[in-house]
């Protein structure tokens, strides 16, 4: 009971602090929305979305990438990271959508996670943004706070994610993993987080804390 109850004033804090959050990641379709996601892995959502500006304007649907050349589909993805790996995994789960649910995002987590390239991440961040259907989380922001705020002992996602279920109400699921992510990117970055201007440093357990601007 203690730690939910310090979990709820973090939440508290961060909904403060940030009242409106939503994906990073640019997309008009819960398909663009999987690709987007999948071309995510070890990049960045600010080249996430350079790269699917020009992307979606010549490839839309799966029916689009599932009729594309590897080449073709490697050309537009290339400074997106693993790109090999990514356009055939992209394909592959443009086909199976063809295949198995008629072109269409399943909203079920189950199902998201048969495809291609799609893990329990990806597809918690589908039926978040794209469903309103609530899920957690766990990117390198995700994974690192919570460790430092003593949410969890666990390092491995999928453990983490099962304990922030734990002690994080369902409907708050999808957004408490965005207040984490947006927080990362600003205050408690993984080499320099800024604990002297920290809304959680009270709340916060971690040994290592930094004291000043000039700390390494």
């Amino acid at each position: 009971m203690q730690l939910k109850n310090r979990t709820d004033k973090i939440r508290k804090i961060l909904r403060q602090h940030y009242p409106e959050v939503k994906t990073q990641l640019f997309y008009e379709t819960p398909f663009q929305l999987l690709v987007a996601t999948i071309l995510s892995a070890q990049c960045t959502d600010k080249q996430v979305n350079r790269v699917t500006k020009v992307l979606f304007d010549h490839l839309k649907a799966p029916a689009d990438f599932a009729g594309a050349s590897l080449k073709t589909i490697e050309g537009f993805i290339r400074s997106a990271g693993f790109f090999h790996n990514k356009a055939k995994n992209i394909k592959n789960c443009s086909q199976q959508l063809l295949q198995s649910h008629d072109g269409r995002v399943p909203a079920s987590l189950d199902e998201l996670v048969k495809l291609s390239g799609v893990g329990r991440k990806t597809a918690n961040v589908v039926l978040g943004a794209a469903f309103g259907i609530p899920g957690i989380v766990v990117d390198t922001h995700v994974a690192r706070i919570s460790g430092r705020l003593g949410l969890t002992a666990n390092k491995e996602p999928v453990k983490i994610e099962f304990d922030l279920m734990e002690i994080v109400p369902k409907r708050a699921w999808h957004d408490f993993c965005l207040h984490l992510i947006y927080f990362g990117r600003q205050t408690c970055s993984a080499r320099k987080p800024k604990c002297f201007l920290c809304p959680l440093e009270k709340l916060c357990p971690w040994p290592d804390k930094t004291t000043g601007p000039s700390n390494p």
